[in-house]
């Protein structure tokens, strides 16, 4: 063996000596920079699996930080249902997306996704579905053709939140609803705190209206009045993310449903939960002094341009890529 290899290092030496000496200087150079490399290489796949490993362990922590809220037998928690009313737009998938991760971390939660529209998106389907862990419906409620076509304000959303409590009165018996639009920012501590429904309740919301907050006034934890931007003539001048509904109590107001009025769409579905009044309602978020909601908006994007990919680059990603986009 020690014969074999005295024999091939003197052939390598004899190889190296045959050459002019800038091949050899240049080999050497060419040597040293392919060591680097290797060790530029190991040092970015460690880096890639530390990264891998924190986002994994972030992740992680974020569940358990957001279980620890809640009881281990998850049996003894109240069902949410979150009914969250979309339609075709650019922003519609990135905002489903979004909202989706965050009611990931929530136990015992059943969301209503119910599109304003006459058949279902095969896109919203498809990320409803890869979100597996994630009990939800999806269902269809397009507004209806004299308000579309109305000239004024178009009341949107109305007829899918009202499908969606149709869907609550056939199949729930308990628990507590809350509409979540999806361009809202969710704190994972507000699906907690709304679990404590009983009847209503009511809660904070930040970034509304000029005022950037729409809030009931709570004194000793007691309800004094509304704190809003624009009352209106409202008797409930509240933001659609302010409030929560224990499913007893709607299914004891068998009228309770969201009027088609543009603006008063809170108000008259609070309105339709008589006989009730504010003084009734439970002040959640630490007798109103939290904010756990805030109603953030997607900037709108027109649709995408379409660029004939025909001849070009038919054959590449970008014809797939092109139709995601909306």
């Amino acid at each position: 063996m020690v014969l074999l290899e005295s024999v091939a290092n003197d052939f390598e030496t004899r190889k190296l000596l045959a050459l002019p000496q800038e091949e050899i200087v240049q080999k050497k150079f060419a040597d040293r920079d392919m060591k680097k490399t290797r060790k530029i290489v190991i040092l970015l796949s460690l880096c890639v699996v530390v990264m891998i490993t924190q986002f994994y362990v972030i992740t992680h922590s974020v569940k358990i930080e957001a279980a620890n809220h809640y009881s281990k037998d998850e049996t003894e928690l109240a069902e949410l249902y979150v009914i969250t009313p979309t339609f075709k737009k650019p922003e519609q998938i990135p905002e489903l997306v979004r909202l989706s991760q965050t009611l990931l971390l929530i136990p015992k939660l059943t969301w209503l996704v119910v599109e304003d529209g006459y058949e279902k998106n095969d896109r919203v389907e498809a990320v409803l579905k890869r979100k597996i862990g994630l009990n939800y419906r999806y269902l269809l409620a397009p507004m209806p053709e004299k308000y579309r076509n109305s000239s004024y304000a178009k009341p949107k959303g109305v007829s899918n939140r009202n499908k969606g409590l149709e869907w609550i009165r056939k199949y729930a018996q308990n628990g507590v609803l809350y509409f979540a639009d999806d361009d809202n920012t969710y704190d994972v501590e507000l699906f907690h705190e709304i679990r404590k429904t009983k009847t209503v309740s009511l809660f904070p919301v930040g970034l509304v209206t000029e005022l950037g907050l729409s809030s009931p006034i709570v004194e000793n934890c007691k309800f004094i009045d509304f704190y809003d931007g624009w009352i209106g003539g409202r008797k409930f001048p509240v933001d659609m993310a302010g409030f929560a509904v224990s499913v007893e109590f709607l299914l004891s107001r068998p009228n309770a449903k969201m009027p088609y009025t543009a603006g008063y769409e809170e108000d008259g579905f609070l309105r339709s939960l008589a006989p009730f009044e504010a003084k009734d309602a439970q002040m959640l978020a630490s007798c109103c002094s939290e904010i756990l909601v805030w109603h953030t908006r997607t900037v709108h994007t027109s649709p995408a341009k379409r660029n004939n990919l025909t001849y070009v680059y038919k054959n590449s990603n970008l014809p797939t890529l092109q139709e995601l986009i909306v």
